[in-house]
């Protein structure tokens, strides 16, 4: 498909967004001969979710490249993939990036003949539910984003052509000091309203990305009863003005702490023991854990904030880089990866190929919702879960069952980041 045929004006937009956007907030590969008789270089950009130096350093000494990982906020590495094409070969982050990336022309299609696990990838990449008789949630479930059209669009509709290779993803919720905050009962009292409850006044934080931390508060609001929406995955201009009045009131009042722009950020706000509840992502709970400090991830009753993991190459990455690229991307569903990320509490697209390599005490626990047998290990090596222990929110599917929303960039993008950034800085 020539992607050039898209609209130049859709690109300048979405540009001037990601602009905005940055204010707020185990297969060889082949021996390639050169003159110079080097290995390629993979240049990934990403956020500290995935590119860790123990992934990096397995994946080089498996595949034979080079890997550059170049990890940064949320905000941060989208507005530098959206642009700047030409300094990285694989981008790394979340769906709700997709719109940004693909309408500035960021991107390339991929090929999923190439993608050697294709076949493996289960239906909540590809449909949005693991079983039909699940709810999808709103906003952009990954499958919406997956596929791309006769006409050039991102759709649902299978194709030749992809916009990205789905691999990890998880539900997220808030996270909370149990002995701050009395401990809640799982999709009973534990509730996304804590966030904006008066109790906790000053002992907020927020994860500071728009088209997630929005949702959060969005979340938090309508569990109050302080508004309600018409389709929270798609607030109206008047919704997205009302939400932040609300929010506005709440920050005059000295309720936040701050907002956090990355995982060892929010683990830090908590280990120190400035905050008592906060937007969360697992890694950051694992971290706190490890710390020694108590925290639990909610199983909010309003249902989870869910996201997945989209890796996208870059529309200047050609020759044996590309082909290095894809072997990276192959390497990602290969069992390995997979396994180790289950280890901070995320799921892999393929997870059948990660069992093996997990232990039946570890895939009980993080994907059958089962009591820890034994003590629990993190990717770092110190215990997260102790025995007796059971996952917050139950098991894979059970999880994936309640899900409110995805990340999601909305069509009142531009509203929605600019009053973010208000919000932000007052």
């Amino acid at each position: 498909m020539d992607t050039n045929k898209q609209s130049l004006r859709p690109r300048r937009a979405f540009l001037k967004r990601a602009g905005t956007l940055l204010a707020a907030s185990s297969i060889g590969f082949p021996a390639i001969i050169s003159a110079r008789n080097a290995k390629p270089t993979v240049r990934v950009l990403g956020t500290h979710v995935t590119l860790q130096e123990p992934i990096r350093q397995r994946a080089e000494k498996e595949l034979g490249i080079n890997l550059e990982y170049s990890p940064g906020g949320s905000a941060q590495v989208l507005f530098k993939a959206s642009m700047d094409p030409s300094g990285f070969d694989v981008y790394e982050q979340w769906s709700n990036s997709m719109r940004v990336l693909w309408q500035s022309r960021a991107i390339q299609p991929l090929d999923p003949r190439r993608i050697d696990r294709w076949a493996e990838i289960n239906p909540l990449s590809k449909t949005g539910r693991l079983f039909p008789e699940n709810s999808i949630g709103a906003g952009d479930a990954p499958h919406l984003l997956l596929y791309i059209q006769a006409d050039g669009s991102l759709g649902s509709q299978p194709t030749q052509e992809i916009s990205y290779l789905p691999y990890v993803h998880n539900a997220d919720s808030l996270g909370y000091n149990p002995q701050r905050v009395p401990e809640g009962q799982p999709y009973e009292t534990e509730s996304w309203g804590w966030l904006l409850d008066p109790k906790h006044r000053g002992r907020v934080a927020i994860v500071n990305a728009p088209s997630i931390g929005l949702f959060d508060l969005a979340l938090a609001a309508q569990a109050r009863g302080l508004m309600g929406f018409n389709d929270i995955g798609n607030m109206s201009r008047e919704e997205v003005n009302q939400l932040f009045d609300i929010l506005m009131r709440f920050k005059a009042d000295g309720h936040f702490r701050g907002f956090w722009n990355s995982v060892p950020h929010s683990a830090k706000l908590m280990s120190r023991g400035e905050v008592d509840v906060q937007s969360m992502f697992s890694p950051g709970v694992s971290m706190v854990r490890a710390s020694g400090t108590p925290c639990l991830y909610a199983a909010p009753k309003e249902g989870y904030r869910a996201w997945h993991g989209v890796m996208c190459l870059s529309r200047e990455t050609r020759g044996e880089q590309e082909d290095a690229a894809y072997q990276y991307m192959n390497w990602w569903l290969s069992g390995w990866p997979g396994a180790f990320i289950s280890r901070q509490g995320y799921y892999i697209s393929n997870p059948a190929r990660s069992k093996d390599l997990m232990s039946d005490g570890e895939w009980d626990y993080w994907y059958e919702g089962k009591a820890a047998t034994s003590e629990l290990l993190g990717p770092e090596g110190k215990a997260t879960v102790q025995v007796g222990e059971q996952r917050r929110g139950g098991s894979y599917a059970q999880r994936f069952s309640n899900i409110a929303v995805w990340n999601t960039v909305m069509p009142a993008f531009d509203l929605t980041v600019q009053r973010w950034n208000e919000f932000v800085i007052a």
